[in-house]
């Protein structure tokens, strides 16, 4: 006979694994292989790339610079419990203006963190200010009658908090009378609460949180499904794990890299739904422009009629962006993001004095901004066009990533280099978006998966010790991408390999060397870590900030325990759950057949088991604020029925992995 679990003890594994994780930086517990040096072979590569691109333009470095006002001498940022959350000093001690490129950096990608590294307090035009190199994104201060205007706090409360007491300290004490979010990625409100001294103090003074319609929905609910793989695979874009040297983490394309504290969600008291929509707050006028679907699911321009100053949110920046992330995401949409771009032109090309936006450096000038736009529209328009003028060719995606080029005045534009987003997977992207996985060729229709044709292509290619001699000759001719391409078939055919994982991290690693992209650089230098180093164990994950578990809806988190159901673990079984949230007055029936769980809010009329409690009661427990056992025994939950058929439940959901494998079987 099973053991039977308590129901306080079935309802806390209810609750584990349905929390949202993000990437902390952790090292593996034993020590690491080091980083090898630049290959001759990436050396000349790098060493190319001096002759292709206008690096006499130095325009950048002065748009960098301009306005500055002061910095900090030293910017280690930590939390209340000393833990450090942003440091740029580790940054500073290898990249700097009078720093060559290193051998093992693209010398293009070296030049955007250089850029990027001009941190500190500017002034873009009058009373409008950033501060930069404090996170990944800008965080922006409008000065209004009677206090601050900020734009897009930062993804930590305690560098959004430090930001805020250092233009304090050079501007004079101002308090802060409203946010606007541009729009619902994470760099851009989670660190609204260290704005604040308390939520009391945003509800007292009457703060206004501005945002675009659809934030709420759009912050917390992109992660949640495939919360799980996006954060690993996150890992692998930003290079968690890698040390912070010219071999290691150099820059992450739109900033540095990500800070590392929980974020906040302050929830917005005003929704802008319209373009041509305008609000004037703390004596600042504002006119918006509704930009959904380009960057962000629900995203906003916003334009300053009395500074002659355009707010292009992350629709442009000075970078080529992704119209799909490696991290994964929903594919997005070129032609859309060149359309509002064009309607940017439209609305406001000749009157903007002045274009600044949430990473990066502004632009002054209305023709170089008008050129600037055009350019960032024609980008993406190009993108898209050709990628399917090529589709409809026949060719596929992997065949257009390595066709299409770009006319000369787009592609030595600096704006458009692909530190960020790159040619070669926004023209697979735009692929994916119309043709989806399959390239046409029924050889690809059923295509057998890593473990199984790994060991299949090793056989025919005359077993291990015939693959790595060759596979050593062809990294002796500076081959790297298709010595990537063997090894990966002998690490999943016999992953106890060390000779073939070894020389496959040697593979990625000067790949990662070569890389213009910030992500693919530490995409590559992320799996030669883990070839050589394995998959960590410890650490690595926490749970996802309070407010975006408040944020969750019940629906959300039921859509998110579908995806939990194990198959095999459900096969033949029924159930019904009545849950009911007494302090929202939602009530949602889940039901299980056929290894499915759905849910609506029809309550079932004989259920198997019935669940009441408040939102609030189930916040807390799943962030350790009271136990299971207390609130039932106070009464803040009642279970009636079969308790046994909610442990049956139980064990059917699956509990995701972190750490799971990437490189290797």
């Amino acid at each position: 006979m099973k053991p039977r679990l308590s129901t306080p003890t079935i309802f806390s594994l209810l609750l584990c694994g349905t929390l949202l994780v993000q990437p902390a930086l952790v090292q593996s517990a034993k020590a690491a292989i080091d980083p090898k040096p630049a290959s001759e072979f990436t050396i000349k590569a790098n060493q190319q790339v001096l002759t292709t691109l206008p690096f006499n333009d130095k325009q950048d470095f002065e748009d960098a610079q301009r306005g500055f006002i002061a910095k900090p001498e030293t910017l280690t940022i930590k939390d209340d419990k000393g833990n450090v959350v942003w440091d740029l000093e580790q940054y500073k001690s290898y990249i700097g203006l009078d720093k060559a490129a290193p051998d093992s950096v693209n010398p293009s990608l070296w030049r955007n963190a250089q850029l990027n590294m001009q941190y500190g307090l500017f002034k873009v035009t009058d009373k409008i200010y950033q501060i930069r190199g404090f996170d990944l994104s800008n965080i922006t201060f409008i000065e209004g009658n009677k206090g601050w205007v900020v734009f897009d706090p930062l993804i930590s409360p305690q560098t959004a908090k430090a930001a805020l007491a250092f233009i304090n300290k050079t501007q004079g004490e101002r308090p802060v009378t409203a946010v606007v979010y541009s729009h619902s990625h994470v760099d851009h409100y989670g660190g609204a609460a260290g704005l604040f001294n308390s939520l009391d103090e945003v509800k007292k003074n009457g703060v206004e949180i501005i945002a675009p319609e659809g934030f709420t929905e759009h912050a917390v609910s992109e992660n949640v499904i495939a919360g799980n793989a996006m954060a690993r695979r996150a890992v692998y874009m930003y290079g968690a794990l890698l040390p912070r040297s010219p071999q290691g983490g150099v820059n992450g394309g739109l900033g540095q890299t990500t800070s590392t504290g929980v974020p906040s969600l302050l929830l917005p008291t005003r929704f802008i739904t319209k373009t041509g929509e305008t609000l004037t707050v703390d004596g600042v006028k504002m006119v918006f422009q509704m930009t959904p679907g380009t960057e962000a699911p629900a995203e906003m321009n916003t334009w300053f009629p009395d500074s002659k100053a355009l707010w292009m949110a992350e629709n442009t920046t000075n970078t080529m962006h992704n119209i799909l992330t490696l991290r994964g995401a929903q594919v997005r949409d070129a032609l859309k993001w060149a359309s509002f771009l064009n309607e940017t032109i439209e609305t406001w090309g000749d009157q903007a004095e002045v274009k600044f936006q949430s990473h990066h450096w502004p632009r002054w000038g209305n023709a170089n901004i008008v050129d600037y736009f055009k350019k960032q529209r024609d980008l993406y328009k190009y993108i898209h066009d050709q990628s399917v003028r090529l589709m409809n060719m026949g060719y596929t995606g992997e065949e257009i990533s390595e066709k299409i080029t770009l006319p000369p005045e787009l592609n030595d534009f600096w704006p458009n280099r692909g530190y960020y987003g790159t040619l070669r997977h926004n023209s697979r992207a735009i692929y994916q978006r119309y043709m989806g996985w399959y390239s046409g060729n029924p050889s690809d229709l059923d295509n057998l998966p890593p473990e199984m044709v790994g060991p299949k292509y090793i056989e025919f290619m005359g077993g291990d010790q015939e693959v790595l001699k060759k596979a050593k000759a062809s990294f002796d001719k500076g081959e790297y991408r298709w010595v990537a391409e063997v090894l990966k078939h002998l690490v999943f055919a016999n992953p106890n390999n060390t000779e073939g994982k070894l020389l496959l991290a040697d593979a990625l690693e000067q790949l990662g060397y070569q890389a213009e992209s910030g992500p693919w650089r530490s995409v590559y230098l992320q799996g030669a870590y883990e070839l050589r180093n394995g998959v960590p164990n410890v650490g690595g994950t926490v749970t996802a900030s309070p407010d975006t578990i408040r944020a969750m809806s019940p629906s959300m988190l039921f859509d998110y325990l579908s995806v939990r159901i194990n198959p095999e673990k459900a096969a033949g079984k029924k159930m019904v759950i009545n849950m009911a949230f007494t302090d929202i007055e939602e009530k949602h029936t889940l039901s299980l057949e056929n290894s499915v769980l759905n849910h609506t809010t029809r309550y079932a009329a004989k259920p198997d088991v019935t669940i009441t409690l408040s939102k609030k009661t189930l916040d807390d427990i799943q962030l350790g604020q009271g136990t299971m056992e207390q609130k039932i025994a106070n009464g803040e939950i009642k279970i009636e029925g079969d308790q046994q058929k909610f442990s049956d439940f139980i064990s059917l959901l699956d509990k995701f992995n972190f750490w799971f494998n990437i490189v290797t079987p």
